[in-house]
């Protein structure tokens, strides 16, 4: 007969998880957000230190009356709950990344993630800056502080930073970067730039 562990051997064993090197880790939630086809379940997998968790399903033809297609190029899936991942920043820090659904009719599951997390990486598209105001809205309702990525895409010019600041009326703090969200230097470098922001504004 197999024991059972006791109560307190279970809480031992959860708190295992966080440990390394002897030091307890601050496990962090952070959200990746956007409009619809972004970029975000690919940020989160070319990041995710483990097996991303996506809930990607094949678009069918009802979807195509209520999913703008337009701009985007060799859209088959689309993720209809959340994306998760896990990325280690140091002996005593973990970000746990929700990325959300693009979609606005799936924004009860936004709200639902939006409960306990730190802050908010807004994936831009540059050529469908308009898609990306009712997200910006969403986030600052919420209350969470957050950065801009703009996820460049092959054979898009860049913007300059003045003009992506004016179109999205940014605050002057907002940090602003720009990443391939295929990339995984790129990623990290986005998500490096908004936890500096976030501890900065929490000292």
């Amino acid at each position: 007969m197999v024991s059972t562990p006791s109560s307190a051997d279970g809480q031992r064993l959860a708190e295992r998880d966080y440990v390394q090197g002897g030091e307890a880790q601050t496990a962090v939630k952070i959200l990746v957000v956007g409009h619809f086809a972004v970029g975000k379940t690919t940020f989160i997998g070319s990041i995710s230190e483990i097996e991303p968790l996506s809930t990607e399903e094949t678009m069918t033809r009802a979807a195509e009356s209520v999913d703008d297609l337009k701009g985007v190029k060799g859209k088959t899936t689309t993720t209809v709950a959340m994306d998760f991942g896990r990325l280690t920043i140091s002996d005593r820090v973990v970000l746990y990344l929700f990325g959300t659904p693009g979609q606005l009719r799936f924004v009860q599951l936004w709200e639902d993630m939006a409960r306990g997390a730190l802050g908010a990486l807004i994936l831009v598209d540059p050529e469908r800056l308009a898609d990306s105001f009712a997200v910006i809205d969403l986030i600052e309702q919420y209350g969470l502080d957050y950065a801009i990525a703009v996820n460049h895409f092959d054979g898009n010019p860049q913007r300059a930073e003045a003009a992506l600041r004016e179109a999205l009326d940014l605050l002057d703090d907002t940090p602003v970067v720009t990443c391939d969200a295929r990339d995984e230097k790129s990623s990290a470098a986005a998500l490096t730039t908004l936890v500096r922001f976030l501890l900065d504004r929490a000292s």
